[in-house]
């Protein structure tokens, strides 16, 4: 198993103060294994998982049961509570814990549960604990080429090309298997279909409508896969409910669900300095690509997932506040990538199979926004620097230049 060290280093950087550290992400990403591997840094520590009846049991016999670890040395000791926010009264517990306990134990939090989002009342965690997300398998991860966040914003065109053909095995392997750790490190065909078949009914009937009280589990199961044939345009709302036969806020609030429980995400359209552009739609993306059977949106999708990784491990961090947006007009003119920093745009990046000349609106919205642009590809041996009257263009492999995303 990778020893995910993009996320130890944020666990790192945000375990050096006081708070607790909140460890949110989708189901069999690998949180449980990083917890475990953060662990091994520790003489001293304690897991609890609320999905395992035995650690349920203790905890409600004895809710301060880390309290009696037997410590080998003077140490402070981890403490690591999994899917804790399935028990009823979780943020005042930890609101509790926390107050009594900062200075003498850390604190480790772990669930597929939006845990910043979970659950409303209760009393407030604010500013007792930092939130970082581990996401499944990237190639910047795999790729292992270690390009610091300063050389990426000082030139986000700057690429490598070494190792060409090991990036494209990575890229093809997460296009086929997708990036969650078991089916990606199997490599088997049969197994990713067997895990995926099993993966979203799992998640939907039973941690989805036992948390949320969702009746139409039938429905919702549907809309989801509806979701693969929607990816790379912005998803009307409207449109699903008629298909579904359900009410417009009952497709909203699933497809708010699918975001919470991580199963998707989605990103809002740029307006500034954009003229004519819609306001409301939004583009949605999936965590389990295979499931996407057009190459053009596959590799769209593919591209999403890792950006969302790069810009929410770089807010987690405290270096900014990135976001992803897309670009689309009412004239049908569309850019598929914008980061945005602090709510000011650096970067477009556009997705295409095969063309190695920029788009013609990829060139219109550069000189509109006047910030960098990148063209990604799914094939080619090197890349190309295009000039766009006083930008620049970059013409890349979408594996090569994904994997020095920091």
């Amino acid at each position: 198993m990778e020893e995910r060290n993009i996320y130890r280093h944020i666990w790192h950087e945000l375990s050096a103060g006081k708070q607790m550290i909140f460890l949110a992400g989708p189901r069999q990403a690998g949180k449980t294994t990083l917890a475990q591997i953060i662990s091994r840094e520790f003489t001293n520590h304690i897991y609890r998982n609320w999905d395992i009846a035995d650690h349920r049991t203790q905890f409600i016999e004895n809710p301060l049961f880390f309290e009696t670890l037997e410590r080998k040395d003077a140490s402070t000791p981890l403490v690591v509570l999994d899917e804790i926010h399935k028990y009823r009264d979780w943020k005042n517990y930890l609101k509790g814990v926390y107050d009594q306990f900062h200075n003498e134990f850390i604190f480790l939090v772990s669930g597929s549960g939006r845990l910043d989002l979970y659950q409303k009342g209760g009393d407030s965690l604010a500013g007792r604990y930092f939130l970082f997300r581990l996401w499944p398998l990237t190639i910047a991860e795999l790729g292992k080429r270690n390009r610091s966040f300063e050389s990426f914003l000082k030139d986000p065109l700057g690429i490598d090309m070494e190792d060409a053909a090991a990036m494209n095995a990575i890229w093809s392997g997460l296009s086929e298997f997708s990036g969650f750790p078991e089916p990606f490190l199997r490599q088997k065909k049969a197994f990713y279909r067997r895990w995926s078949n099993t993966y979203s009914k799992q998640l939907i009937r039973e941690d989805i409508r036992d948390l949320t009280g969702v009746k139409s589990v039938t429905d919702m199961e549907t809309l989801y896969l509806l979701l693969p044939s929607k990816i790379g345009n912005p998803l009307s709302i409207p449109s699903l409910a008629q298909d579904l036969k359900v009410a417009y806020n009952t497709v909203r609030n699933w497809l708010t669900i699918f975001e919470r429980y991580f199963l998707t995400i989605s990103i809002a359209p740029w307006t500034k300095k954009i003229s004519r552009a819609i306001q409301k739609e939004r583009k949605v993306y999936m965590w389990d690509t295979p499931l996407i059977k057009d190459p053009a949106n596959r590799l769209e999708n593919m591209v999403a997932l890792e950006l969302w990784r790069a810009v929410t491990g770089w807010s987690d961090l405290g270096l900014g506040n990135f976001s992803v947006h897309f670009i689309k007009n009412k004239e049908r003119q569309e850019v598929d990538f914008l980061i945005a920093s602090d709510g000011q745009p650096i970067l477009l990046i556009e997705a295409k199979l095969s063309a190695t000349q920029p788009s013609t609106t990829l060139k219109k919205f550069q000189l509109a926004l006047g910030i960098p642009a990148v063209q990604l590809i799914a094939e080619g041996e090197g890349f190309r620097l295009i000039r766009n009257e006083d930008q620049r263009i970059l013409v890349a492999t979408a594996s090569q230049w994904l994997s020095a995303l920091p």
